[in-house]
């Protein structure tokens, strides 16, 4: 009986090891995608105030991460965290967040201000926010903080609409929304050193682990999943200073569709085969979607410099 007993422990255990992991995929998979379309919420035929759409998809952004059925993961405990079981998506929130934090930051400093004018104030809440440990459990807590963020943007929203506006709306002016794609290069560039590289630095020559391997993955698929809803609300912002620019437009798409495909790649297992080996290299495989983007969004700066 006591075999018995044992050989059933084991089977539970074995079990849970191979259908937890499914389970993981197909709730992230699901998840990954933002309910949210900015075509419908945001028609071209109904007019928007300057920033609205900018601010609102930050913010459903990181409400999609919060309001979750398993929340924010990077701050975990140890039996239920990013170490054991749910390291997929906390990385790829890791990437979320590092990306929103630019981005925020560029809304703030740019989007929003000329020169030596004030910034807003409920903007350099949602920034100074966004910016709280992403790690830490209480005292206070990583979701308390970034809720506090997204208030401070819905706040900002609100006061769009009100007479007179009490926020800053964004200027539309080239010359700043040329710093937003420059941000949004720089976190890609450091995605693709990631994607890429066959060695992990400092550690004399040793080969990135398989551990490693999908934590790199997700991070920088948490950025192509901000960068392609944000470019979204970019077009729709900008719709009017856009409008007859046809190359521009056409790169935009371009960029959108690659950093979509890349936001939604979701293997069972992140393979890290060889190039000439029998398994997908899924590092490089994704890196192929954000390299695309990264150099169209020169192109796209070059043709807004003009």
């Amino acid at each position: 009986m006591q075999k018995i007993l044992v050989r059933t422990g084991v089977i539970l255990v074995l079990a849970a090891f191979l259908i937890v992991p499914v389970m993981l995929h197909f709730a992230q998979k699901r998840h990954n995608q933002l309910p949210f379309a900015i075509a419908e919420v945001y028609p071209e035929s109904e007019p928007i105030v300057n920033g609205e759409v900018f601010a609102s998809v930050l913010a459903v952004l990181m409400e999609h991460e919060l309001d979750s059925p398993t929340g924010w993961r990077p701050n975990d405990l140890f039996l239920w965290g990013p170490a054991l079981w749910a390291d997929n998506k906390a990385n790829r929130q890791l990437g979320i967040i590092q990306a929103v934090r630019e981005s925020t930051r560029v809304f703030r400093d740019n989007l929003t201000k000329v020169s030596a004018t004030e910034y807003d104030s409920n903007l350099v809440d949602a920034d100074t926010k966004f910016r709280n440990d992403e790690h830490k459990f209480w005292f206070p807590a990583a979701e308390t903080r970034f809720d506090e963020g997204v208030a401070a943007l819905r706040k900002y929203e609100a006061g769009l609409k009100t007479t007179p506006p009490t926020s800053k709306p964004i200027n539309r002016r080239n010359v700043e929304l040329i710093r937003l794609f420059t941000a949004w290069t720089d976190l890609l560039g450091g995605a693709h050193a990631n994607l890429y590289k066959e060695e992990e630095a400092g550690s004399e020559g040793s080969s990135v682990s398989f551990w490693k391997t999908d934590d790199y993955f997700y991070h920088a698929q948490g950025f192509a999943h901000v960068m392609h809803h944000l470019l979204l609300a970019v077009q729709r912002e900008y719709a009017a200073e856009l409008h007859g620019r046809q190359t521009v437009l056409e790169l935009m798409a371009q960029v959108s569709n690659s950093l979509e495909r890349a936001a939604s790649v979701k293997p069972l297992v992140v393979l890290d085969g060889s190039p000439a080996g029998l398994f997908a290299n899924h590092r490089r495989n994704l890196d192929v979607y954000l390299v695309d983007a990264r150099q169209l969004i020169f192109s796209i700066r070059e043709e807004l410099e003009k």
